[in-house]
């Protein structure tokens, strides 16, 4: 024991008045194991719990000075020192946190790889206003450390360059965005708010030309330029334009005006208030105007015209203060003056200018637009030259084929421009070159032809009218050309436009004679360009002239062109005609026996009734029958019923009711089911009235498998009161037979029953309640109920009742019969 006291003693040296008899255990194990910490641990948690702070820090000073290498046993010591150092000003106690710092450098001698002693260290250095010595620790940390561990350091790096600012937190950034290019956009608004706004600009620029960059708050490409060019244009005058590192700020927003085509009007803007904000206000309205003429949208115009509006007015309401203040204070100054009348002279300039630019946008976005042409000349109102030049440059610009609009009307209000001026001339002029234009359309180019026959007839040149008109539809004799060819141009198919040949026989039909009106007609059957309606003029003309016969042949070559609908018309307008003209009769047979002879059945009726009408004035009856016959086989199924019965009538008031019998057995037969009950019932009331009871009651009985007694009811009955007035007791159960055997055939039917079964149950629910009701009423009043016709009353009611019969047996039954 005294040895190992003696030992300490001469460890301690000139310290031996601290030890205390009871640490003798910890200094004997510290010597036994001096290599190892844990003793020291244990040492100084012992100090720490029981010792003064002076203990405390000669333990740890012990112990960090015998294992200098020890992580532990330092980081214990700097937090210690450091923890008393917390509250203390770095200012007032400088000398103190030399002291600490010192113990960091120490520390680091050996430890200079231990992140976490360098990160204490540089906190602590943060509190002390010593911004150089922090910078160049942090750059040692950086120098010491291995990459991976960088971004422990680089956290604290930046939060201290931020607090540093100047040219300090710049120099920082640089380097750190160097490694961490991702953070760019934080560089980009410190150097904002540095007011390095030329650095800030080159920043912006590489990265938009680093494809691969991706902005970690997820803004857009445009997002990125958008701020570049509000930063460039809002501080334009500090921006740096004139060294090697500076800024070409129109280069760059012009190339953002090239790439960016849907925000041209915003970009145009920034550049000309970026030459506003640098005093340059020619150069600003140059990009104005250079802007209104280049871009392509309303929006972008209406951007930019009121921009320009703004600067003007705002250059303007500036003159006029300073004239003001000069006039006030009697300074005449005639350059002022005379500025101010300009700017006045420019700006009235550009509001008549604005609709003209504005329909230069239009034209720009499609220059094939009609209607924005015709809206350009309507501007320049009654300035001639102006309109024509539009016009030329119209036609110019304007690909037929593409054209959005009626492009002919184009050239049509151009000749127009020349024949108000009364300049006929230049109007034919402007008219021929019109109908050599590639139109898209063949209808295009025959607007065309006749808009100029129709100029020379305002202009009462009748002759020259149909002398260009015949030019138009001039052909060769035997034309092979196809109209809807769209291989061919509109002027090799021009010929066989019926617009155009309808004008010119109009036209040559109020100028000229029959004759050449006549040519014209054949001309247009010749190439086959006929319409029912060239048909019907061409044939009336030549009856208004008493041509009948020619206007008949007019008719039958119409029929050898058109089919079945269009035939039909032709039809009855020819045979109508023909009857009035009184032709012979077998000639007026061939015609009714060619127009039914291919005649579809739905255009069947009106032919057969019009032919049989004409047998009935002018020929025999009875081959009126025979078409009449003919007809009900002919005409459609809507038809025949009604055909049927025009017959039956026909034949019945020319050789009485008896040969109507046939006919009624043949439409019986023919007919739907439906029709056929109500032919039957005819058939039946026609026997009637001859007497033939016993005919009628078959006919009833032939229709009685067409009607089911649930849903045809009237037929039941009509045959019920038929037999109440002609038959007898035998028939009359006969009659009730048949009906019970039709309505046991239609219940076997699978699609009745399912329809029915609700109609029934409803029925019944009906019923009960309505005897319900009967009976409610009846007990209610005490009044005898009235026992239906054909029921007998029961003598004497049941035990408990009311003396009323039960409601079953007041419920009708339809088979009872009356014998009286």
């Amino acid at each position: 024991m005294g040895v190992a006291v003696e030992a300490v003693v001469r460890q301690m040296g000139p310290d031996l008045h601290v030890v205390a008899s009871e640490d003798s255990v910890y200094e004997q194990d510290i010597l036994r194991d001096g290599a190892s910490a844990k003793p020291w641990l244990t040492y100084i948690n012992l100090k720490l719990r029981s010792g003064t702070i002076f203990e405390q820090n000669l333990v740890m000073a012990r112990a960090c000075a015998q294992l200098p290498r020890s992580y532990k046993l330092w980081k214990l010591f700097l937090s210690f020192r450091m923890k008393h150092l917390a509250k203390l000003n770095p200012v007032i106690f400088a000398a103190e946190f030399r002291k600490v710092n010192a113990l960091f450098e120490k520390s680091l001698t050996l430890l200079h790889k231990m992140p976490r002693i360098w990160e204490m260290y540089l906190q602590f250095l943060m509190q002390q206003p010593v911004l150089t010595i922090t910078r160049r620790t942090f750059d040692r940390a950086l120098r010491s450390l291995p990459l991976t561990q960088h971004d422990r350091i680089w956290t604290l790096y930046l939060t201290f360059a931020n607090a540093a600012s100047s040219e300090t937190a710049v120099k920082v950034w640089r380097r750190y965005v160097q490694v961490h290019p991702e953070d760019a956009e934080d560089f980009i608004e410190l150097l904002v708010g540095t007011g390095a706004y030329t650095e800030a600009g080159r920043l912006f620029i590489d990265l938009l030309n680093n494809s691969r960059f991706s902005s970690k708050h997820g803004k857009a490409h445009y997002e990125l330029w958008s701020e570049m060019i509000d930063i460039l244009v809002e501080n334009a005058p500090e921006i740096d334009t004139e060294h090697e590192t500076g800024l070409n700020v129109e280069r760059i927003i012009r190339s953002g005006i090239a790439r960016f085509t849907d925000r041209r009007g915003k970009l145009w803007c920034g550049l000309a208030t970026y030459w506003i904000r640098r005093s340059s206000f020619e150069r600003a309205r140059d990009t104005f105007e250079e802007g209104l003429t280049t871009v392509m949208t309303v929006r972008d115009f209406t951007l930019v015209f009121d921009s320009y509006v703004e600067f003007e007015e705002s250059v303007i309401g500036t003159l006029m203060d300073v004239t003001s203040v000069r006039a006030e204070k009697g300074i005449p100054d005639e350059d002022a003056d005379f500025e101010l009348d300009l700017r006045m002279m420019r700006f009235e300039h550009l509001m008549d200018r604005r609709p003209f630019l504005l329909n230069d946008v239009l034209l720009r976005q499609n220059p094939n637009n009609v209607l924005e042409w015709e809206k350009r000349v309507a501007l320049w109102g009654e300035n001639k030259a102006e309109a024509v030049q539009t016009y030329t440059d119209a036609i110019a610009a304007i690909n037929p084929n593409r054209a959005l609009g009626s492009f002919h009307s184009l050239w049509a209000n151009y000749a127009r421009l020349y024949e108000k001026g009364g300049d006929l001339r230049n109007a034919r002029v402007v008219l021929e070159k019109a109908v050599k234009v590639p139109f898209k359309s063949v209808s295009e180019l025959a607007d065309m032809w006749v808009e100029w026959a129709e100029m020379e007839l305002r202009n009462e040149n009748f002759d020259d009218a149909v002398r260009i008109m015949a030019k138009a539809v001039q052909a060769p004799r035997r034309s092979t050309v196809d109209y809807f060819d769209e291989t061919l141009s509109p002027q090799q198919r021009v010929h066989k436009s019926w617009r155009l040949w309808s004008f010119y026989v109009d036209l040559v039909e109020s100028v000229s004679t029959l004759e050449e009106v006549r040519k014209v007609y054949e001309r247009i059957f010749e190439l086959r360009i006929a319409t029912p309606q060239t048909v019907v003029n061409y044939a009336n003309l030549l009856e208004e002239h008493q041509y009948y016969e020619e206007s008949f042949k007019v008719y039958e070559r119409g029929l050898d062109l058109f089919s079945y609908p269009v035939a039909f018309e032709l039809w009855n307008l020819y045979l109508t005609k023909a009857v009035d003209r009184k032709i012979g009769m077998e000639r007026l047979r061939d015609l009714f026996e060619q127009a039914v002879e291919n005649c579809p059945p739905k255009f069947a009726k009106i032919i057969y009734l019009m032919y049989g009408n004409l047998e009935e004035e002018r020929g025999l009856a009875r081959h009126a029958m025979r078409i009449y016959e003919r007809a009900t086989r002919a005409v459609a199924d809507e038809d025949r019923a009604d055909m049927f019965i025009f017959y039956i009538t026909k034949s019945a008031s020319n050789f009485g009711l008896p040969s109507t019998r046939p006919i009624y057995e043949r439409a019986i037969t023919s007919l739907p089911d439906l029709e056929a009950k109500g032919m039957c019932l005819k058939f039946a009331d026609m026997e009637k009235r001859l007497g033939e009871i016993d005919r009628a009651r078959a006919i009833y009985g032939h229709a009685s498998q067409f009607c089911d007694p649930r849903t045809n009811a009237d037929f039941w009955t009509k045959w019920e009161q038929f037999e109440v007035q002609h038959g007898n007791e035998d028939t009359f159960k006969e009659m009730l037979r048949i009906k019970r055997s039709v309505q046991a055939q239609y219940n076997t039917d699978v699609n009745f029953i399912a329809s029915q079964a609700l109609a029934r149950s409803q029925q019944r629910t009906d019923t009960r309640n309505e005897m319900s009701d009967v009976m409610t009423m009846s007990e209610a009043s005490e009044i005898d109920v009235k026992v239906p016709e054909g029921f007998v009353a029961s003598s004497s009611a049941p035990a408990g009742g009311t003396g009323v019969q039960a409601a079953s047996d007041l419920v009708p039954n339809p088979d009872v019969i009356d014998l009286d």
